[in-house]
């Protein structure tokens, strides 16, 4: 065991686990995030999608060891209030249908939008493509991110609007 000090959405925690836990049972486990799902374990699905640094990553792989100083965002620090444009738009079309897979869709959406704001539909599908929903909503993930990309260009407060 060691003790692991982590900054997750801008808070300091600190866990005493063995160096090989993956982050996704220390954020569930020790910090009790569980926004984040645990899906396949193998790094397939994405349902354990958090941001390291910005970039969307996979949780259930990733050894809390390796994390050291990066920032860690889940989906309850996304937003403190539901307002991020990627949110409002899932909301917006009703993306979810189970929604187990939805946090995962939405960090990785969100990551996708902060390196591209303006993605083209090919972007989207090549960057969503990780994720899998067992309910098949990917025209209605696609559609939001659509709408996230308009309302973060726009830079309004408001709802997205759909076209």
């Amino acid at each position: 065991m060691a003790l692991f000090k982590l900054l997750v959405n801008g808070r300091s925690y600190q866990a005493d686990v063995d160096p090989d836990t993956p982050l996704l049972w220390v954020l569930r486990d020790h910090f009790g995030l569980v926004g984040t799902k645990y899906g396949c374990g193998i790094a397939q699905c994405g349902a354990c999608s958090v941001h390291l640094n910005g970039e969307a990553t996979r949780s259930c792989v990733l050894p809390v060891s390796v994390v050291g100083k990066s920032k860690v965002t889940t989906i309850e620090g996304l937003s403190s209030d539901g307002t991020h444009p990627v949110q409002l738009a899932w909301d917006k079309i009703d993306v979810p249908q189970c929604g187990y897979c939805q946090a995962g869709q939405i960090m990785t959406a969100a990551a996708l939008l902060k390196r591209n704001p303006k993605p083209t539909e090919a972007e989207i599908d090549e960057t969503m493509t990780g994720n899998l929903c067992r309910c098949g909503t990917y025209h209605r993930i696609r559609e939001a991110v659509k709408v996230a990309a308009d309302h973060s260009v726009s830079g309004s407060s408001k709802t997205p609007k759909t076209k």
